[in-house]
This record gives C-alpha cells, sequence and structure tokens, in this order.
C-alpha cells in the first residue's frame, strides 16, 4: 500500500467514524424529543449542545491533523445542524 492509499484510506475512514457519530447524536436527540415531548427542556438543551459542541470539535481535530479537508468538516457540521432544525420543526409541528 502506498503512502496515498494509506491517507486516502485514513481520509476515509474518519469521513465515515465522524458520519456515524453525526447518526448516534442525530438518533439520540430524535429519541429524547420523543420522551421529552418538548424541546424547551434544559437538560434537552444541554444535552445537544454538548453532543455538538463535542462532535464539532472532533471535525476540527480531525481537519487539524489533515484527515479531512476544512470543507468536508463544515459540511459535516452543516448537515447535523440542518437535520436537528427538521427535527425540531417536525416537533413544533407536532405540539
Amino acid at each position: 500500500m502506498t503512502s496515498s492509499d494509506l491517507q486516502e484510506h485514513l481520509n476515509l475512514k474518519a469521513i465515515n467514524l465522524l458520519q456515524e457519530d453525526a447518526d448516534k447524536i442525530q438518533k439520540l436527540i430524535e429519541v429524547q424529543m420523543e420522551n421529552l415531548a418538548t424541546r424547551y427542556c434544559p437538560l434537552y438543551e444541554e444535552v445537544l449542545d454538548t453532543q455538538m459542541y463535542g462532535f464539532s470539535k472532533e471535525v476540527d481535530f480531525a481537519v487539524r491533523i489533515g484527515l479531512l479537508e476544512e470543507f468536508a468538516g463544515r459540511q459535516l457540521v452543516s448537515q447535523l445542524e440542518r437535520n436537528l432544525a427538521i427535527l425540531y420543526e417536525a416537533m413544533n409541528n407536532k405540539e
């Protein structure tokens, strides 16, 4: 395996792991929204803030060590934020 093949493999692995983490955060928020029946709960807000902060730091780390392009990292964070906004809207429509 050449060094460029190894780098590409590591880059893909980083993207896949970050996407898995984003999916876990989204699922956690979905379950929490279903069980709390409102998004205006301090516990919900704290969990969301903590999870989003942690995820953004993971992405930042992957960018800083060269496993992920900055644009791709911003896309991952933005996509998760958009998905959570859709969940917010769906929850508001249920209330």
